[in-house]
């Protein structure tokens, strides 16, 4: 099978013409009107979108070890927010990002229109249920407050997690990926849920008696996935790997290609195992 056939286009444009397929300007012309890269000197400069932590780890080693002998220089930019780096990529302020797994790559897409595509998982950031104030999910109160996403695939990936540690019950028939609030069938506990935007729950840990964190910001906020958690996320069979998004029409650019396959290399599967040997991130490859 080929390295690549974990590609998965969405929304896929029209053929380009034989012109689109030239060079325009000092940029290189991919499947659509966006130029891919500026080329100087025989070597390909990216723009790259990422969150900080584990992303950006991770491009930044390849741009270090990696990127010069594929010549490409990657020009790393960092997002706290969830929101913008996929409205960059479509307005072409970014050749790729890579930030997200696809059940929320699948929303973004569906919800705001954006015509983009994605190669195959790189790492898994398990999720976790953190808390400041008890050590056990058994201990935790009758009334609780939790803090879950307030984004519908992160908020059904969070409420899967509180199933499985035996909180809550989801309505029989409910795909866990896109659950809501409204779909808990049984709360025993009354667990009253606090929602916010990913980046803040770590930050507000204190203000609640537990919540469900996302892998990349409980790192960036001193927690260990593994050390830290009352219960973690399994990584076998997970759906939720982290990949390289790219504009609809660029999956054949031949950068952005030998891009995805130093993220897919043994030099960034043995750089996640030695940077979160206790499997914080694991690999997805």
């Amino acid at each position: 099978m080929s390295r690549f056939s974990g590609f998965r286009p969405v929304k896929i444009a029209a053929a380009a013409t034989a012109a689109a397929l030239a060079l325009a300007g000092c940029g290189l012309v991919g499947g659509n009107d966006k130029e891919v890269g500026t080329e100087a000197n025989g070597v390909t400069t990216l723009k790259i979108g990422v969150s900080p932590v584990p992303h950006g780890d991770i491009v930044r080693f390849v741009n270090d070890e990696l990127a010069e002998d594929a010549g490409l220089n990657l020009e790393i930019i960092e997002y706290n927010d969830y929101n913008i780096p996929n409205q960059e990529l479509g307005e072409g302020g970014l050749d790729a990002n890579y930030f997200q797994h696809e059940p929320w790559f699948d929303e973004e897409v569906e919800g705001q229109g954006y015509d983009l595509a994605h190669f195959a998982g790189i790492h898994i950031e398990p999720f976790a249920l953190y808390s400041d104030k008890y050590d056990d999910v058994a201990d935790i109160p009758d009334g609780a407050k939790i803090g879950i996403n307030n984004d519908p695939s992160n908020q059904g990936r969070g409420l899967e997690l509180l199933q499985e540690a035996g909180l809550i019950t989801l309505a029989d028939g409910v795909d866990g990926s896109s659950a809501t609030l409204s779909d808990v069938e049984e709360n025993d506990k009354n667990i009253e849920f606090i929602e916010a935007d990913a980046a803040s729950l770590a930050r507000t840990l204190q203000d609640v008696d537990a919540s469900v964190i996302n892998g990349n910001n409980a790192l960036e906020a001193g927690l260990s996935p593994v050390d830290d958690s009352l219960i973690i996320e399994d990584g076998e069979n997970n759906p939720y790997a982290n990949f390289l998004a790219v504009r609809a029409g660029d999956e054949n650019n031949e950068h952005l290609k030998k891009l995805d396959e130093l993220l897919h290399s043994d030099e960034v599967r043995d750089f996640i195992e030695e940077n979160w040997p206790e499997g914080e991130v694991l690999p997805a490859f």
